[in-house]
């Protein structure tokens, strides 16, 4: 250990951290996962990333990019160097408003790409609930999508972040730097024939392909929110053995990233709000697949869990509730979107509890507010025991949410679970909060 950080302190410009203190604080993310790391570097330069990599590999030490720790499964934590790229790694180097594209570095926040894309009418598809924090190397490593993403999946390639990744610059643990993204055949051909480790790395990509392709394309499930395993689909040829989409998801895994390339999709002139109440959230389930005929910028479902009694004043009547948002050219485009949703699910042989168009922007933004500031208000309900983060990404056909929640309901009660739940409901994609027991030897066990 001490072999390590003195070889990591001789080789990098930036900051080698092996105190205690910082590998406490870097000992957990937002997910209920404890692990201290080896130790951390906060590098000052990319070349000092590279270093890391080269002393870690000589000592055969496990590395952890690391962005914000917003991640909510653990992703952020483990028994490794961590290599934290927040502090001086976080530029967004341009812009190209002609071909809609962002290059960015790893540890830049989502917030930060939007608003350096915002001045040509351009945003980055994806926006986690965390979009104020979180990093784009850690919505990359976690496939991450957001609450408006569903405009990405209507108006670009999909909501993933995969879908709206076009390059990535990328360091594999044995040193090799390279630039990856969707490759023809024919150049997959010249990388194999041009040999070295690049070569090595397409020719074993390329033969796993071979071997599994046809497993592939029969099992990987085709729901718009699929993020768990590894990407492999990307390297078929109909997807253009796209290596960079590949690598998103993979948890730092593979390779660490350092530049992305994203592609970005217009903003939308206009927006409207609708909230729909209904007494469960299984009602807001049942409707998805009306609500996305609409096709919504912007499609979450939470219920009254994630909500304080003094906020509940802002809402309609319901105990849960669809955030519905529809865009258009012109205020009045939008607000007629809206108007024809809410009619056609008022008509519904099941309606809402009730149905409210939000035309006051500053009252859209404070629901906003509290539906992103939902996880603190559902981590320690008044009066019962605090909830946990455990159960996450449920990734479902939009189609089945409501068979999906009532069956995960009635597990919960099955072994006397309380909890929230709440998601991205265009994308089928559900988190929860539950009562689990994390302090007693008997809820460990």
């Amino acid at each position: 250990m001490r072999d390590l950080e003195a070889d990591l302190a001789a080789a990098v410009a930036g900051e080698v951290r092996f105190d205690v203190a910082t590998r406490a604080a870097y000992a957990s993310d937002a997910s209920n996962f404890r692990q201290p790391p080896i130790g951390v570097v906060i590098p000052a330069s990319i070349d000092d990333v590279v270093a890391t990599h080269r002393v870690c590999h000589a000592h055969r030490a496990p590395l952890l990019p690391r962005g914000c720790g917003t991640g909510l499964s653990g992703a952020a934590v483990n028994r490794a160097v961590v290599i934290d790229f927040t502090k001086h790694l976080d530029a967004v180097l341009g812009i190209d408003p002609e071909r809609r594209l962002a290059r960015v570095q790893a540890g830049a926040v989502n917030d930060r790409v939007g608003d350096a894309a915002a001045p040509h009418g351009l945003r980055f598809g994806p926006d986690p609930a965390t979009h104020a924090w979180c990093t784009i190397g850690g919505n990359i490593a976690t496939n991450a999508c957001g609450v408006h993403s569903l405009q990405a999946r209507f108006d670009g390639k999909g909501s993933r972040t995969s879908d709206n990744v076009e390059r990535l610059e990328v360091l594999t643990y044995d040193g090799l730097r390279m630039w990856v993204g969707p490759t023809t055949d024919d150049e997959v051909e010249a990388i194999i024939a041009g040999g070295g480790r690049r070569g090595q790395i397409y020719h074993d990509l390329r033969d796993l392909r071979g071997r599994h392709a046809g497993a592939i394309r029969q099992r990987f499930p085709a729901i718009p929110r699929r993020v768990s395993g590894y990407n492999l689909d990307e390297l078929l040829p109909e997807r253009g053995f796209n290596l960079a989409a590949a690598l998103a998801g993979t948890e730092g895994t593979c390779v660490t990233i350092l530049e992305a390339e994203l592609r970005l999709i217009p903003q939308v002139p206009a927006r409207t709000l609708m909230v729909v109440g209904y007494d469960d959230i299984f009602g807001a389930a049942d409707h998805v697949t009306e609500i996305l005929e609409a096709r919504p910028i912007g499609c979450e479902c939470f219920d009254h869990a994630l909500v304080r009694s003094t906020e509940r004043r802002l809402f309609p009547e319901g105990a849960a509730w669809a955030f519905v948002e529809l865009g258009g050219d012109t205020t009045a485009e939008s607000e007629a979107r809206a108007l024809a949703l809410a009619e056609r699910l008022r008509r519904d042989a099941d309606p809402p509890r009730a149905v409210a168009l939000i035309d006051d922007p500053a009252r859209a933004r404070r629901l906003w507010e509290v539906r992103e500031a939902g996880l603190a208000a559902s981590s320690r309900p008044s009066g019962e025991a605090d909830h946990y983060p455990g159960w996450e990404d449920a990734a479902v056909a939009p189609e089945d949410l409501g068979r999906y929640l009532r069956g995960l309901r009635d597990l919960y009660d099955r072994f006397g679970y309380t909890g929230a739940f709440y998601g991205h409901l265009g994308d089928g994609c559900i988190h929860s909060r539950a009562n689990f027991d994390l302090v007693s030897p008997k809820g460990l066990a």
